[in-house]
């Protein structure tokens, strides 16, 4: 029984998800604890490093050491070990996750990994400063501990979580601006329009380098490969200060933070906690049968695909309504919405009248999931001589001709051969053959 127990305990630490959390001190494992222990509740093996420590490696033996990296050291010039913004670059291209919190004391480090994922910090010793939408009893009289409420967040539940329930967020902490050329980016949190960054301990001399809804609060990105990352300029909104605070807006009643819900919302969306989906299962036959033939031009076919989702650690039917198969040669030549029954998700066409080799195609992109693709190739041969009808209708005007010519021919024939000439004619031609 104990070695039962004991082999169920290593299989489960081999295939949890590991993550490796830098910092800058270990004084962020108080001042985080809340957020750290819910990462550890929902059964991440957590490896809690500085980010200047020599013996840091995200890839052992060519394999990804970690799937998750989590950092939390603004301050940091150069990363320890074999680490740098190219490296980490690499690690996602190998389908490691990534979130980056930063604060006003950023360094060089977290900015070029910033933009080495198509994002910017600004400079260091800036900050975000809103003059309107500010926290009245945390903030220092700068302006810069902001609070964020729901329109400023976009229209995707699975990464900022339930908005139009959720209390205003807490956030404090240096701007954030995404490249115009990142297609892949999702600006996540938007500033207020009367929002920008500068030095709060300097006369504004120039104009900000960011304004308004072009700075960003929270930036992210699902990369080709489905691997994400996340950023923010604010390492105080993990921080148990701002996930216990109350939220005092001049003139409005306090409530709590929505912190808490908005950060695990984030990790839960970085962490792949939520929005994966995978294929269980695909099938296609003729209508009818059960199961796949050969295929010809004008059959009646059926496709159905199996869609799960991870849900809470655990997979279940997605109940998504708005999938679509293409059935394409070089161009779709079908292409409908899939009917979703409990995770089930079918269509019955007719096959186009153009033979060839096709492919049941599905290619789901939506912002939140992962890129689901799946691809089922197929021949669909022309019909057997036999198979053809006797008659075509667009032919019977060719038949009538022929038809009719026959029966001129019958025709002619009997008054050729049964024709009798008139008594008048036969003594005409008696005497024409006397005179002769």
């Amino acid at each position: 029984m104990r070695l039962a127990i004991l082999l169920f305990g290593l299989l489960a630490a081999a295939t949890a998800d590991r993550i490796l959390l830098l910092v800058e001190d270990q004084a962020v494992k108080d001042s985080h604890s809340i957020f750290i222990k819910s990462l550890t509740d929902r059964g991440h093996k957590l490896s809690i490093r500085t980010a200047d420590e020599p013996t840091l490696a995200l890839f052992k033996h060519g394999e990804l050491a970690y799937q998750h990296l989590i950092v939390f050291a603004p301050g940091v010039e150069d990363f320890g070990g074999s680490l740098s913004a190219k490296e980490i670059g690499r690690f996602v291209d190998a389908g490691g996750n990534l979130l980056v919190a930063a604060s006003s004391n950023i360094g060089e480090a977290i900015r070029d990994l910033a933009t080495e994922t198509g994002f910017e910090f600004d400079e260091a010793d800036t900050a975000l400063i809103d003059h309107f939408n500010y926290d009245s009893k945390l903030d220092n009289g700068q302006h810069t501990t902001l609070v964020a409420d729901k329109s400023q967040f976009m229209n995707a539940r699975l990464i900022t979580g339930d908005t139009a329930n959720m209390n205003p967020v807490l956030f404090k902490g240096v701007a954030l601006i995404s490249d115009k050329t990142n297609l892949l980016k999702l600006e996540a949190v938007r500033a207020k329009s009367t929002a920008y960054s500068f030095n709060p301990d300097q006369a504004i001399s120039e104009y900000p380098s960011a304004v308004g809804k072009q700075a960003l609060l929270v930036g992210a990105l699902q990369a080709r490969n489905n691997a994400r990352v996340v950023l923010t300029g604010s390492l105080a909104m993990f921080s148990n200060e701002y996930i216990n605070a109350q939220v005092t807006k001049e003139g409005q009643k306090p409530v709590p933070s929505g912190n808490l819900a908005f950060v695990t919302a984030l990790s839960k969306w970085v962490l792949k906690e939520s929005g994966v989906l995978r294929v269980k299962s695909v099938e296609h036959h003729k209508v009818g049968e059960k199961k796949p033939t050969e295929y010809t031009i004008m059959d009646e076919v059926e496709y159905a695909i199996t869609i799960e989702e991870l849900t809470d650690g655990k997979w279940g039917p997605f109940q998504g309504k708005d999938v679509q198969l293409e059935f394409v040669r070089i161009d779709p030549f079908v292409r409908t919405t899939l009917k979703n029954t409990n995770g089930r998700l079918t269509a019955k066409f007719k096959l186009p009248d153009v033979y060839g080799v096709y492919k049941f195609m599905v290619d789901y992109r939506r912002i939140g999931y992962t890129h689901l693709y799946d691809v089922q190739q197929l021949s669909v041969r022309p019909l057997w001589h036999t198979q053809y009808e006797r008659f075509i209708r667009s032919a019977y005007p060719y038949y009538a001709s022929a038809f009719s010519m026959m029966i001129g021919v019958v025709l002619f024939s009997i008054v050729f051969l049964y024709h009798k000439d008139s008594p008048q004619t036969q003594a005409t031609q008696a005497a024409a053959k006397k005179k002769d």
